[in-house]
């Protein structure tokens, strides 16, 4: 099919050149939901104002800002989602317009911005865009059904129907009055022609019902933009607008800005770290409770089998769920922000693990020392740190096998459905239910990439390695190094099982790296509309009037 090419500009400048004076404000209100609306625009103004302005200027900068968009009142309130309590629909897209004015934009585009608000909310917000408009900022808005009042701060007006505009656009070359005449005669030669007519004359009448306060705007916008384009600019005061931007904070200060922000979001999350608390905490008493006081009989031998393979999937399931649930929707914020030029994605990722680390190991840590004692494994001091470590480690490896996935999938949803069911298969060639031996040779290779296998061989080897269990009959098992010699690990260390599994770890923080760098957002494509030269465009306004969506420009 045919391909249309070209490039998108404004005042004759590639869109590409203007990130610094063009914002663009989406329909869906995403933000770090434990933050404050103060805290969210003093990330923003610390990442995207000039490197050299001072830091509490910045700050009265976002006071300005905040007392501007009528958001004052609710500057030490938490954004909040729906799970967390937080500011209105109408204060938040009021705070997504904030993050954009950061940069002191010329050009503001707003998709839909009243969308899903109450009819005052969405008075507000249109308010608050008009008084922008009149500090000389440009503002255009797609809306759909505005009310009366949202109607009347609008200052231009395009009307559009099935992505064009609605009317007759003038031909170049041609008599006005010619083709206005020959719009409202019928054509009478044959009955087809007769009809055709009539219906195109209805149209326009409705049309002209339907828009005839804003015909004329339309025609004069058109007008603008069209010379506008073709007009170079002028010389200003000695601002260069569309010059390079001016210096940001370094990647060391990106770093620190993105790890306060990272922090404050984990540390703040009191119910998903008390979920996971208590998740922790009840799986140990639990297991604790089911094999209390172990001992070394012969029958045990099996239980302890059981319980390190129970212990190796609870840890790792939980942190897995845990990060699936979170980072697909927070890598949605992390590439509107990229997209802004805010920062790269190797300040946000390093600010993200370092974060996360001592949050994600203080759990570990809650299940290690409870459910260790209680059952009464083997003793001593290092035997139980290294239980912890390797309980610790493995958290961390599925949570970036979470990473690898949230990052691949576009939605929460999708991730929790692909996350645990991809992990049955490394759970199944964790080394309990079938060994390294007797694995088929077409997978082969699942062991090798399966945490679950190499984290529960750790834990074997530091719990049956040295220790002896009764016996009473000849062929009993004697000693722990019998149980690993039949699991194929006798010459097995904790040191390389846990090489392996950082082997993994450190290729799954890789790979989400590679997918967030390499993942660019996907546009629909343009689809030509081919009309001959001589041809007289048809009606546009086809389809009832309520089907119309409007797009105000306010300037």
């Amino acid at each position: 099919g045919a391909t249309l090419r070209g490039s998108v500009c404004v005042d004759g400048v590639p869109v590409a050149d203007l990130a610094e004076t063009l914002a663009y404000v989406r329909q869906e209100d995403l933000f770090f939901s434990q933050l404050t609306v103060q805290e969210t625009l003093d990330v923003a103004a610390r990442m995207r104002l000039p490197k050299e302005m001072p830091i509490a200027e910045k700050r009265r900068f976002v006071d300005a800002l905040m007392r501007e968009l009528g958001l004052l009142t609710v500057s030490t309130s938490r954004v909040g989602d729906e799970k967390t309590r937080g500011i209105s629909g109408g204060e938040k897209k009021r705070l997504s317009l904030g993050c954009e004015l950061v940069s002191t934009p010329r050009l503001i585009l707003c998709d839909e911005p009243t969308s899903g608000l109450d009819a005052f909310q969405a008075d507000k917000v249109m308010e608050s865009l008009r008084a922008l408009a009149r500090q000389g900022h440009t503002v255009v808005c797609s809306v759909h059904q505005p009310s009366s009042k949202i109607f009347k701060l609008c200052d231009d007006l395009v009307l559009l129907a099935g992505g064009r505009r609605v009317g007759f656009p003038m031909p170049h070359q041609s008599n006005p009055a010619e083709l206005y005449l020959d719009l409202i005669s019928v054509d009478f030669s044959t009955d087809d022609t007769a009809a055709a007519s009539e219906k195109r004359i209805d149209t326009l009448v409705a049309a002209s019902n339907a828009v005839a306060a804003s015909a004329n705007r339309v025609a004069t916008l058109r007008a603008t933009f069209d010379d506008a384009a073709r007009q170079p600019l002028e010389d200003g005061d000695g601002e260069k607008p569309f010059a390079a931007p001016p210096k940001r904070l370094g990647a060391f200060g990106q770093v620190r800005v993105l790890l306060q922000r990272a922090w404050r979001q984990i540390t703040r999350d009191k119910k998903t770290n008390m979920s996971r608390f208590m998740s922790a905490l009840m799986s140990a008493l639990l297991f604790g409770a089911i094999y209390w006081r172990i001992g070394f009989k012969q029958t045990t031998i099996q239980d302890r089998l059981g319980l390190l393979q129970v212990c190796t999937i609870n840890s790792a399931m939980t942190a897995l769920v845990k990060t699936l649930n979170v980072f697909p929707r927070e890598s949605v914020i992390v590439n509107r922000e990229r997209a802004r030029g805010s920062y790269s994605v190797l300040q946000y990722f390093v600010s993200k693990l370092i974060a996360e680390m001592p949050v994600s190991a203080f759990f570990p840590l809650v299940f290690s020392c409870t459910v260790y004692p209680m059952v009464g494994l083997s003793g001593g001091l290092n035997r139980i740190l290294r239980f912890l470590g390797i309980i610790t480690l493995e958290s961390f490896t599925a949570a970036s096998y979470g990473l690898v996935i949230g990052a691949l999938v576009p939605s929460t949803e999708a991730a929790l459905a692909v996350g645990p069911s991809s992990f049955v298969l490394q759970i199944v060639f964790g080394g309990l239910y079938i060994t390294d031996e007797n694995v088929p040779a077409w997978a082969s290779w699942i062991p090798r990439v399966s945490l679950i296998k190499h984290a529960y061989e750790a834990l074997c080897v530091n719990e049956f390695r040295g220790i002896e269990f009764e016996a009473k009959e000849s062929w009993d098992v004697r000693t722990g190094e019998q149980v690993l010699q039949r699991m194929t690990w006798g010459e097995s260390t904790v040191s390389k099982a846990c090489l392996r599994l950082s082997k993994i770890l450190a290729f799954n923080y890789l790979a989400t790296y590679a997918i967030l760098t390499l993942k660019k957002p996907k546009f629909e494509k343009l689809q030509p509309v081919l009309v001959e030269d001589d041809e007289t465009p048809p009606p546009q306004a086809n389809g009832p009037t309520s089907a119309l969506s409007t797009t105000p420009v306010v300037t």
